[in-house]
């Protein structure tokens, strides 16, 4: 009897000591993040319920593959966000030797076209530009004259057939801009908000490009320009992106650079009533998403934020 006290004393002090020695159990960092996440999804869910139309959303965090999808597998019209797979493609194809980014192009007055805030200021037979300055005309100001000269130098049948290798069935270029009969035709140039999430997703990853190629894809698609995946974040955050906008439709589609939690994040509207509202909505998920993402980058796996000039305590 006195030896049966004896161990259940023993091993009674011993719980206590334990209890009091080791550190309290704690939720796994993977949980928090779950709640996070959650917490990011009942915000993308208000504002869609609050949009009058229709909304897709795509986001993959590039780091551990989580990903969020809403809507992701509806088509929608992409407007100028499909100029992505063109870049894409003049890229792959220097890659394979079949152009230079330094070949010139001499501007000829038959490639202007409506809104070509650049082109339209050149001067037809004399100016010449190189691929590249094409393409970050395409980019930052969304030069459509500078995009059908890359459509015509590429081929649209070969940005298709890359699209097609990437298992991208729902993705397809098939007008060039400004072509207004091509679009009464039903001829829209269309994705889904998973298709180009995994395209950029795959640009990033190296499955497409090689390393110096991927590198000035992103230098090119993060030259500065008005967009609304940008438009509430930090001015020094580095986004490679491209929006597109039509008559009820308001895209956007990059990758936000956080450091060391870079994330993709494809934002499509359609069937819009306002489109201000369509354009209000993207930067709002987009400014939900940074916010969170920016989070787990500085965060501990306990949530402990540390920033910059701030003492430990």
């Amino acid at each position: 009897m006195r030896h049966t006290l004896c161990v259940v004393l023993v091993l009674a002090g011993a719980c206590v000591a334990q209890t009091a020695g080791s550190p309290p159990a704690r939720v796994p960092s993977a949980e928090k993040q779950k709640v996070l996440w959650q917490k990011l999804e009942s915000t993308i869910h208000d504002v869609d319920q609050h949009l009058d139309g229709v909304m897709g959303v795509a986001i993959e965090d590039l780091k551990t593959g989580d990903q969020f999808f809403l809507h992701e597998n509806e088509v929608f019209a992409q407007a100028s966000s499909i100029k992505i797979t063109v870049l894409a493609n003049l890229y792959l194809q220097a890659q394979h030797g079949k152009l230079k980014l330094t070949d010139l192009y001499t501007v000829q007055a038959s490639d202007l076209v409506p809104d070509s805030d650049i082109m339209g200021g050149l001067t037809p037979g004399v100016t010449r530009i190189t691929l590249r300055d094409l393409a970050t005309m395409m980019v930052a100001v969304s030069d459509n004259s500078a995009t059908n000269v890359l459509i015509d130098r590429l081929g649209m049948e070969n940005v298709n057939a890359m699209l097609g290798s990437l298992g991208l069935t729902h993705t397809r270029l098939r007008r060039k801009m400004m072509d207004v009969e091509a679009a009464k035709q039903g001829r829209e140039n269309i994705s889904t908000p998973r298709e180009m999430m995994t395209l950029l997703a795959a640009i990033y990853r190296g499955k497409l490009l090689n390393k110096e190629s991927t590198e000035d894809f992103f230098k090119v698609l993060s030259t500065g320009k008005d967009s609304w995946i940008p438009r509430d974040l930090p001015a020094d955050v580095k986004i490679a992106n491209k929006p597109g906008s039509l008559e009820a439709v308001r895209n956007d589609s990059g990758i936000v650079f956080v450091e060391g939690r870079p994330y993709v994040i494809c934002v499509m509207t359609a069937f819009l009533a306002n489109e201000r509202d369509g354009e209000q909505a993207i930067s709002k998920i987009s400014l939900a998403a940074w916010r969170m993402f920016d989070r787990l980058s500085r965060a501990s796996e306990y949530g402990r934020v540390v920033s910059p000039g701030n003492g430990v305590r």
